[in-house]
């Protein structure tokens, strides 16, 4: 039997991928986090499937149910916020799966940063503005950020930079890119993009804490910074250039 890890997307119960809902339908155990999780998305599962709120579960208690699943040959969906990928504690729980030798396969969602950059209605790459995204977090009541990532590196490289768990130190993060992006760099702040609750500000490296501590916003936020967000007069993209030779280019399928 196979425990699936399934990126559930960022809110919006019809966001998860046909292939995640598939599996849903056909998981007799889903384990999936309580305060993340919009009950329409559990209405895939079957009717007679246990399900579990891992919120108030520890790591080990959380692998005891995935082992005890897989002992009684039953499928597991283990749902994640977003895209497994990307801080979804994933990584030590498949750890713990090969030592109890318990296969898993995972399948995509939608992260937050790109739920939350369509509901800005921007692309984040824009010709001779932007090429090149960070996507980070800011060391607060979790774990210690690696030596060399922080955001003052990251701001070196004028990168736009997409910020997880960073809202509740909005000041901090104005204070760390200020000497890099300047106070008049594009900030925008979507808080629970995709759900019902969603709301968006923007703003400048200059007004942006004023606006975040006026709306409340504490937390479930994606902070955006830099140039693409205002990006205009930029030139065409050369992918769909009238001067790009496609002579060559090999026949789609």
């Amino acid at each position: 039997m196979t425990v699936h890890f399934i990126g559930a997307g960022p809110g919006a119960a019809d966001l998860i991928t046909v292939r995640g809902r598939d599996l849903l339908a056909r998981c007799r155990v889903c384990l999936y986090p309580g305060s993340l999780t919009p009950k329409d998305l559990l209405a895939h599962c079957p009717g007679d499937a246990r399900l579990v709120d891992t919120a108030g579960l520890s790591l080990d208690e959380i692998v005891a149910e995935l082992v005890a699943a897989h002992e009684q040959g039953l499928d597991v969906a283990r749902l994640c916020s977003g895209d497994p990928s990307l801080y979804s504690a994933v990584a030590e729980q498949v750890r713990r799966l090969d030592d109890a030798g318990v296969p898993y396969a995972m399948t995509p969602g939608v992260p937050a940063f790109a739920a939350a950059a369509a509901v800005l209605g921007h692309e984040l790459t824009v010709p001779t503005v932007g090429q090149s995204l960070v996507i980070t977090r800011v060391q607060a009541r979790s774990t210690k950020m690696p030596p060399g990532e922080n955001l003052a590196t990251f701001a070196a490289s004028g990168a736009t930079l997409a910020l997880h768990l960073a809202v509740n130190r909005i000041e901090r993060v104005v204070d760390e890119l200020l000497p890099h992006y300047g106070e008049d760099c594009p900030v925008a702040v979507v808080f629970r993009a995709t759900h019902r609750e969603e709301r968006v500000l923007r703003g400048t490296l200059g007004d942006i804490a004023g606006q975040v501590r006026e709306a409340g916003i504490d937390r479930a936020a994606m902070i955006f910074v830099g140039k693409v967000l205002a990006a205009d007069g930029f030139p065409d993209s050369f992918l769909y250039s009238a001067d790009r030779d496609r002579s060559k280019m090999p026949p789609s399928f």
